[in-house]
């Protein structure tokens, strides 16, 4: 029994009835039929499994290691929307890291006696929290929020 040339199928006459290309007047060589199913139009080896919005609010979501896990992962790694999000996390969780550094050494000092260091503590990890849920729903908007002073360096990073 002969096969179909473009599907594999087997053949009872001249036309293929799963793909309808013609077959030729004799037998043909058997050919196996495809492995699995063909791609879609978008696919490709190196097509990211998540959307960019996606994947850029991910990158805030925890803080420098998941920004430093999106830079070195192959198809985000050549991203730019990717990469600025991923550079501004990291940078921010630095910037954060010296932020806490100083509220946990110099100002108790200073502040301790006049009861204002829990109360200043508190505002600033409110407003930490802010910022992070505020950031991961912009990227998700697919809105690039440039944060004053780290964002102009996230974005020369991710230009390179």
């Amino acid at each position: 029994m002969p096969f179909c040339g473009s599907c594999g199928a087997q053949v009872e006459g001249r036309f293929c009835a799963k793909c309808g290309a013609p077959v030729g007047g004799g037998a043909s060589a058997p050919t196996p039929p495809p492995a699995g199913p063909a791609p879609g139009p978008y696919a490709s080896p190196a097509a990211a499994p998540m959307q960019d919005n996606v994947t850029s609010a991910l990158c805030y979501l925890g803080w420098f290691v998941t920004g430093i896990i999106f830079l070195v992962m192959e198809p985000y790694s050549r991203n730019r929307a990717v990469r600025f999000h991923a550079f501004q996390s990291i940078f921010l969780t630095v910037a954060l890291i010296v932020i806490d550094i100083a509220l946990t050494f110099i100002l108790p000092f200073s502040l301790w006696t006049l009861g204002l260091y829990w109360a200043l503590w508190r505002v600033f990890e409110l407003a930490c929290f802010a910022l992070w849920l505020f950031l991961m729903y912009s990227a998700y908007q697919g809105k690039t929020v440039v944060l004053p002073l780290i964002g102009p360096l996230a974005q020369k990073q991710a230009q390179a």
